[in-house]
């Protein structure tokens, strides 16, 4: 079967004539034609995202085009105003981000949908405020967010804002099915009705979206004092921050300096190994440079800028790389001690974090007397109780993390914003210079006062087109098995995200969550194990969160409890 579609591929007018070629040098490689050809690239609640290359499993224009065509079949059914309302783009700095981005506007004109293209690169949360600020119906950013160069992705955003629901894309999923090839001529491409329907975005909508983001600045004294002062390197990691976060930085008078060998758009990304700024090897570039200019604080955004990765100075004067869960915890503890000075926090404030992201946001919030949600891992998940809560004037959000380097404030945006995290990151440096205060000091103190707790996490990666089901196939197996105590802590309950059940002491108890494949055990003391696939890239995943009075007892513990865990899951 694998072999007829890489044949028809191979023979299709379509194809240009270096796609042809592409394929003609894998003609005698049977392993690497199964994987091109042997599915269609996965359209989940994240999108598509695969490695860039011809073949109905990779990504390329023809996937894209089939992708939008079942996007704009969705958007039909949705009646004449939906197709009014249109569809915003953008797209990062990989390779061909722009020729998909343009391939999915013409697809959706085509279908007399009207489409809103960014007319440069323009990150995630951009993207996520101009489909709430133009009223558009849905939203597209093409981006492998923080991904090898040889991957790129395509997101879908509904009309809030946030990535679409899983409801929303089980019904695209299923137009995009229908269509039975990438080559099909069921997928209307006209340019001339590109000229009527496709409009650029100015850059108004780039003015209305830092006035928006200015608003969210809590400590404008300090950062008025000391911002012009203070030492800060920036790298953008050759993505779409550079622009976005060095004008907000402007705006508020913080002095930065950048890694100018990291500035341009480079989709190779040949100063970096992997473009993801969690990594400390990410940021070696800018670590060197803050050495050279005597600066503390270090901080980089992957290709899409919607996350933040940060390196501080630690109590010996060498630069550590703090963790998601890290940096989560310090601009959450900023954050509900500036609104508490100022006297805006109450009963309606709320905070969301995903489930597998650090105990500790708990023991913070509760300090604050300020309720935290938690919800699965993906930012639309923060973005429905937004919908939910704020939006109806219910209650008040003013904060949300994941611990994969995600962070929101403010509502002008539905998912991850790095472009604010680094604001509110360069803020909370001025604020604690005009306090005298390191921000390795000021995390100490936190340790101090609320415990250690040691946040890990382990990743499985599988290969091969089974991928996916092998994954997944292992947490099913975990389901079955009876789990009382590890590594000599004991597991207070269990909770089954699939099923959406909490077993406590033989008690069931429904969890009010979205349904995912996971599998969650609460720990004596308060911290937890999880275990998920990833739901985009082949990984299986094992997230410790494990609390101790020092760093020496949370460690030693993380390292008793992940032994045996390991060992149960291979029973």
């Amino acid at each position: 079967m694998y072999r007829d579609l890489y044949e028809e591929w191979v023979k299709s007018a379509k194809l240009k004539p270096a796609e042809r070629q592409e394929l003609s040098l894998i003609k005698d490689d049977d392993k690497e034609i199964e994987y091109r050809f042997g599915k269609d690239l996965e359209f989940g609640t994240a999108g598509m995202r695969g490695i860039i290359g011809m073949g109905t499993n990779m990504m390329n224009v023809y996937t894209v085009k089939r992708a939008s065509q079942g996007l704009a079949e969705y958007i039909k059914k949705r009646g004449p105003v939906a197709k009014l309302r249109g569809v915003a783009i953008s797209y990062d700095t990989r390779k061909f981000s722009k020729e998909f981005a343009s391939a999915a506007a013409v697809v959706l004109a085509s279908n007399r949908i009207k489409v809103y293209l960014f007319e440069h690169v323009h990150p995630v949360p951009m993207l996520s405020y101009a489909v709430r600020d133009l009223n558009c119906v849905a939203g597209i950013m093409i981006t492998a967010s923080h991904n090898p160069k040889e991957y790129n992705g395509y997101k879908v955003y509904g009309e809030d804002g946030a990535q679409m629901s899983p409801e929303a894309t089980a019904k695209v999923v299923d137009f995009i099915e229908q269509i039975k090839s990438p080559l099909s001529d069921e997928i209307p491409y006209s340019k001339k009705l590109a000229l009527k329907y496709v409009k650029f975005i100015g850059k108004r909508l780039d003015k209305r979206y830092f006035n928006e983001i200015k608003k969210l600045v809590l400590s404008p004294e300090e950062t008025e004092e000391t911002g012009k002062d203070i030492k800060l390197v920036y790298t953008p990691v050759h993505g779409s921050g550079f622009v976005p976060v060095m004008t907000i930085l402007k705006k508020l008078g913080i002095k930065v300096s950048v890694v100018s060998e990291q500035e341009s758009e480079d989709p190779e990304f040949s100063t970096v190994e992997v473009p993801n700024p969690e990594y400390k090897e990410t940021l070696s570039l800018a670590i060197s440079q803050a050495n050279a200019e005597g600066a503390d604080v270090v901080f980089g955004t992957d290709p899409d800028c919607d996350r933040l990765g940060v390196a501080i100075r630690d109590g010996s004067g060498d630069f550590v790389a703090l963790s998601g869960n890290q940096t989560g915890i310090l601009l959450l503890d900023y954050i509900l001690g500036r609104l508490k000075k100022k006297g805006e926090l109450n009963k309606k404030c709320f905070v969301v974090k995903s489930f597998v992201s650090t105990s500790l946001a708990k023991l913070i919030a509760d300090d604050y007397k300020v309720e935290i949600m938690e919800v699965p891992v993906g930012f639309k998940f923060i973005g429905e109780k937004i919908k939910k809560l704020d939006d109806t004037g219910k209650r008040r959000f003013v904060f949300g993390f994941e611990e994969s380097c995600g962070y929101l404030r403010g509502t002008h945006a539905r998912d991850k914003d790095a472009v604010v995290a680094s604001m509110l990151f360069a803020e909370m440096v001025c604020y604690y210079t005009a306090h005298g205060i390191k921000v390795y000091d000021r995390l100490q103190q936190i340790y101090e006062k609320y415990g250690y707790v040691c946040d890990k996490s382990v990743s499985t990666v599988y290969s091969g087109l089974n991928a996916m089901r092998d994954m997944n196939a292992v947490v099913d197996a975990m389901k079955e098995k009876t789990i009382t105590e590890v590594g000599g802590v004991k597991v207070i309950a269990k909770r089954d995200y699939s099923t959406l059940q909490r077993t406590e002491d033989g008690k069931i108890t429904k969890i009010n969550s979205s349904a995912v494949n996971a599998l969650y055990y609460e720990l004596e003391g308060g911290g937890f194990i999880c275990l998920r696939p990833s739901g985009t890239e082949p990984k299986l995943k094992v997230y410790y969160s494990l609390t101790g009075k020092d760093r020496a007892e949370a460690e030693a513990r993380f390292i008793a409890v992940k032994n045996e865990f390991e060992e149960i899951m291979k029973k």
